[in-house]
């Protein structure tokens, strides 16, 4: 993943049915966790949020065409194929996590950014990409992401770290999970934890809704920067950050849905879950970077995923012409001027 601003952010049916019990059952028996659990297949924010909307009739863009083939025509997905990451974790809190001062990063970004006093910092947790809550900032993106239920608030810092009792972070929103967010989302031209200005725990997908037999919920995806519109979004994202691509490239924000006619046979039953997700609800362009799709890490990611024959590469059938661009809306030129939103 990439994160910058101005440079510095850069089945259905029955048969369905069945196919989630098994792989249910598998995962069960894969379960060894020992920390707070970090999955999760409850939604994060109220129905009617965008993420939750059914998308499945939803118009196609006129451009979407022009879109569509021009990615094809410069290779796609990063990497030229569909890929899974699994190294952002999501802490879920108890009304007995403890809390620890939260302190301003070295470059905080005031503006967007939500300050609070402390954060509450689950037992045996991490950051992503690293064991525990000591992150090398210099060498990741070092998101810290918790949802905190019992107070309804999801905590979401980027390049974060935990030192001598006080957890510090270059950015941190603190989005209110019992509030449908407008189209501005927190406020236009205002990052979040993505370049987008979007949430990130409600569109990562994970093993628990994989074994389940459905997600309910658009997808978080990422393109390389070349490959996105420069200086451009639309809602529900706010923020554009510093993608260099032409006017044929998806502005930051943009909803991608698989097309009905893609061939399902070409999928494992754990992608196929994955693939559905993708017709039904769609997935969102939120960040710059090469590895198209984020599967929820925590700590029991490789037995979870692979009790269910889930992989990295499990989904690079799908290319970027088996999708559709639904409907942009009005495009915004990004500034970078965020204005939060008062609620």
């Amino acid at each position: 993943m990439s994160y910058s601003k101005a440079l510095i952010f850069s089945i259905l049916g029955i048969g369905a049915v069945v196919a989630g019990l098994g792989l249910h059952s598998q995962i069960v028996r894969a379960r060894t966790a020992k920390t707070e659990h970090t999955a999760t297949t409850e939604a994060y924010f109220p129905p009617g949020s965008p993420w939750t909307q059914d998308v499945s009739h939803a118009p196609v863009d006129p451009s979407s065409g022009k879109i569509i083939g021009w990615l094809s025509s410069v290779g796609g997905w990063g990497f030229g194929r569909m890929q899974s990451d699994f190294s952002i974790r999501v802490l879920q809190a108890t009304p007995t996590t403890p809390v620890v001062p939260f302190h301003k990063g070295p470059g905080f970004f005031a503006t967007d950014s939500d300050l609070v006093s402390t954060v509450p910092l689950p037992a045996g947790g991490g950051m992503e990409g690293v064991e525990g809550y000591q992150c090398p900032i210099r060498e990741g993106d070092c998101h810290f992401i918790v949802a905190d239920r019992p107070h309804e608030k999801l905590y979401e810092a980027w390049e974060a770290t935990y030192a001598e009792g006080v957890l510090s972070a270059q950015f941190l929103a603190v989005w209110d999970l019992s509030r449908v967010y407008p189209p501005s989302g927190r406020g236009d031209q205002c990052t979040s934890a993505d370049a987008a200005g979007l949430p990130i725990a409600p569109l990562l997908f994970n093993a628990d809704e994989i074994a389940a037999g459905r997600i309910d919920h658009a997808i978080r995806f990422v393109l390389p920067n070349s490959r996105i519109r420069a200086k451009s979004y639309v809602h529900p994202a706010t923020h554009a950050g510093a993608p260099r691509g032409p006017l044929n490239a998806p502005p930051m924000g943009a909803r991608l849905r698989l097309k009905s006619s893609f061939d399902m046979s070409q999928l494992t039953p754990a992608g196929r879950v994955v693939a559905r997700a993708m017709q039904k609800y769609g997935m969102f362009l939120s960040d710059g970077g090469n590895i198209t799709l984020t599967a929820q890490s925590d700590q029991d990611t490789t037995a979870k995923y692979a009790a269910l024959g889930f992989g990295s590469h499990d989904m690079q059938a799908i290319k970027v012409t088996d999708f559709e661009v639904l409907d942009l809306g009005p495009v915004i030129r990004s500034s970078d001027d965020c204005v939060r939103n008062k609620f």
